[in-house]
């Protein structure tokens, strides 16, 4: 029998990754009584699953070809070893060290744990259409479930990878980035990618600086299709230089088990081709995770598996919101955490029943064509507002101008000199409306640029700003003179 709470919250959050505990903080500062629930482990799919884990991996494994390479710089280095063991063993140190901070944080805060699966047994909502007390359950192994009471919820359940119904999908090899990134075993002979956006490039970096062969198979025309062109272009470029076999265009049919390992049959311009692989990556996207998150007959209205919300992020049924991959506008961290912040306010101010209070005075709607999107390939790629495309197809009279890495020098000293740097501009006033990079630390510069683009600064302006010399970042004092 489950076991009711006499506390009764301003607000309680489902989910504790970047969305979900930001959002949980942020509630707390404002002096709302606020409970935060995870099922799984604090930090959610970025802390565990996807942004840190990768990058760290990503780190040593970048380390280990630097080192391998170093007579390009005049040091020589013999026996170097990638041991991926203890690069799993670093992987976790980093995802305990950033979970204490986030436990330490919410502690302080007076943000109340719990741990369990939460899932909203009352919406709170009277025949008459008014707003009430609603429920939610948390249950978990070996214990009794508890109801706990609240005033408003915000979900932040996040997302699971998607996985096609490819016939051969479930064979032992065949993973999903989750189950990849916890591989601690030798490093795979050969790996076949099969999507080319964000998750299948950066697993496909990882996995050639280890010294692994690898093909990507992408369904659409383009790598990270959902970019600028060029970079996709250029990207594909980059990887082939290292080594991999990429194959856009490809429809993948079948997998399945052979002596000589994963044989995956494709199609491409028409053609029936195939491929062997020691193992196989399934990249095709994520989907957001609604499983458990209502009892039968509560959910609000949604679209293909996400839940739907208005621009303050609030869903269908009154003083419930959802933010972050589970609403499906935009699956990225840093979007999460300002779709919990704003949404948050707007909390905090219909608790209060009144909407233009302090409370959301100074928190504006998320833009989220100024989210800025990143790939952590090598070069690193990055990328905000609008593509000359883009603003063209809008009607807009833009130009873009483009430099060169190699005209450089801190990208020329450090070997780093492939890549670009691209700005996007009205004709008329010069004011930057968008920028595409692949450069080193084209992840770390992109903040400028939507800095620029959010205060409508021209190109003079940002021209003007004196950066250090020599520096990465002089690239945008160069792309931004004419």
């Amino acid at each position: 029998m489950a076991e009711m709470t006499t506390t009764i919250y301003d607000l309680t959050v489902i989910g504790a990754g970047p969305g979900g505990y930001e959002a949980a903080l942020e509630a707390a500062k404002l002096g709302l009584r606020t409970a935060l629930i995870e099922k799984d482990s604090l930090g959610g799919t970025c802390l565990n699953r996807g942004c840190i884990p990768t990058k760290t991996l990503l780190h040593s494994s970048e380390l280990y070809k630097e080192i391998c390479n170093a007579e390009r710089f005049g040091v020589s280095a013999e026996h170097v070893q990638a041991d991926l063991n203890k690069i799993q063993q670093h992987k976790q140190t980093t995802i305990t060290t950033l979970q204490k901070g986030i436990s330490a944080l919410l502690k302080a805060a007076k943000v109340t744990m719990y741990q369990g699966l939460g899932t909203v047994i009352h919406t709170g909502t009277a025949a008459s259409g008014t707003e009430g007390i609603k429920q939610v359950q948390i249950t978990s192994d070996g214990a009794d479930p508890v109801i706990i009471e609240t005033r408003q919820i915000l979900l932040a359940s996040g997302s699971i990878p998607s996985v096609p119904p490819i016939p051969g999908h479930d064979l032992p090899g065949v993973m999903t980035s989750d189950e990849l990134l916890s591989w601690n075993q030798e490093p795979f002979s050969s790996l076949l990618i099969i999507g080319g956006g964000v998750i299948g490039v950066e697993f496909a970096g990882i996995w050639q600086a280890l010294g692994t062969k690898v093909t990507i198979l992408e369904a659409l025309p383009s790598l990270i299709a959902n970019m600028d062109k060029e970079l996709g272009q250029s990207l594909k470029q980059s990887l082939k230089k290292k080594g991999a076999d990429i194959h856009t265009g490809a429809k993948v049919q079948s997998l399945e088990s052979t002596d000589e390992g994963l044989l995956c049959t494709y199609t491409e311009k028409d053609t029936v081709c195939t491929c062997t692989a020691q193992a196989v990556l399934i990249a095709t996207g994520r989907k957001p995770y609604t499983d458990g998150l209502f009892a039968d007959g509560l959910a609000p209205s949604m679209e293909r598996g996400r839940i739907l919300t208005d621009e303050h992020f609030q869903t269908s049924l009154p003083g419930i919101y959802a933010i972050g991959d589970v609403n499906g506008k935009l699956q990225l961290a840093h979007a999460a955490t300002a779709q919990g912040v704003h949404a948050v306010h707007q909390i905090a101010a219909a608790l209060s029943n009144d909407t233009s209070s302090s409370a959301v005075s100074h928190i504006s709607i998320p833009v989220l064509d100024l989210v800025p999107s990143c790939i952590y390939a090598t070069p690193e790629i990055a990328s905000i507002g609008l593509t000359l495309d883009q603003a063209k197809e809008q009607g807009l009279a833009a130009k873009s101008h483009k430099i060169l890495s190699s005209a450089n020098g801190k990208s020329v000293l450090s070997l780093q000199e492939r890549g670009f740097m691209k700005v996007v501009y009205l004709e008329e006033t010069h004011v930057i409306i968008g920028a595409q990079l692949l450069c080193a630390r084209a992840t770390d510069m992109i903040s400028e640029f939507a800095v620029a683009i959010a205060q409508k600064l021209t190109l003079e302006e940002m021209a003007s700003v004196i950066r250090p010399h020599p520096s990465f970042s002089e690239m945008i004092t160069q792309v931004t003179t004419l």
